[in-house]
């Protein structure tokens, strides 16, 4: 089985509420329950909150695939990490050490249904055991030391040239049941990459994040969408 698991909070203190914030007409969360729901790949969402708030909101979707979880409170905090409650979701339902766990980060709504297609086919073409995304960025990099990370200034090459360095988006992860219990992380073993497209790099955390990703979901997402309906 494949399943995807997405933790949401009620605390925020950058974004209030942030992840039901209306974002480009829906709430927030709702844009990667929808991916999830249209995507092939997905067997089950788990939607890990603490919220009643947002527990009404995730069942007022409708989604057939969806299914709140009620995360525990120590787990919820602002100190608690992902992992955490990833390990308590999965030590009280009953997988398979085979199932595939997909951990989706609803402060990343611009991932579309064919990133979660494209990147399992990844995985298991590479014969990985886990996979996270990433953008492609071009930009020049130096160390507060006055040095340069990823080009030699002397030989600057033009963008064209440039193959840049690969940057976590935080859009999602994949790994095995069996994995996440033994090593108590996302990601572990042979880890392989998928790469999204460079608009997917945004992750929201503050108002400017917010500002910029709505622009760039109408722009990239939502006008295609409406040209496929028209």
């Amino acid at each position: 089985m494949n399943l995807a698991f997405i933790p949401v909070r009620c605390g925020s203190k950058s974004i209030p509420f942030k992840n039901i914030k209306n974002f480009c007409g829906k709430p927030l969360v709702y844009w990667n329950l929808e991916a999830l729901q249209n995507s092939s790949s997905i067997d089950k969402i788990f939607v890990a909150t603490d919220c009643e708030e947002i527990m009404s909101v995730v069942n007022s979707f409708s989604f057939d695939k969806v299914e709140v979880y009620n995360r525990e409170p120590q787990n919820a905090n602002d100190t608690a990490s992902t992992e955490s409650v990833m390990l308590e979701f999965i030590a009280k339902k009953k997988f398979s050490d085979n199932d595939l766990f997909f951990l989706v980060q609803a402060t990343s709504p611009l991932t579309q249904s064919k990133d979660f297609d494209k990147a399992l086919k990844i995985l298991k073409t590479e014969k990985a055991d886990s996979i996270l995304t990433c953008v492609r960025t071009k930009s020049f990099f130096w160390n507060k030391n006055g040095f340069p990370i990823n080009y030699d200034y002397k030989t600057r090459p033009r963008r064209q040239d440039f193959e840049g360095m690969l940057m976590e988006n935080g859009s999602f992860y994949i790994n095995t049941i069996a994995n996440i219990i033994k090593y108590k992380n996302r990601l572990s073993g042979k880890i392989a990459i998928y790469e999204m497209e460079e608009f997917t790099a945004v992750e929201i955390d503050e108002e400017d994040d917010w500002l910029i990703a709505e622009k760039l979901m109408f722009k990239h997402i939502i006008s295609k969408k409406d040209k496929k309906i028209n």
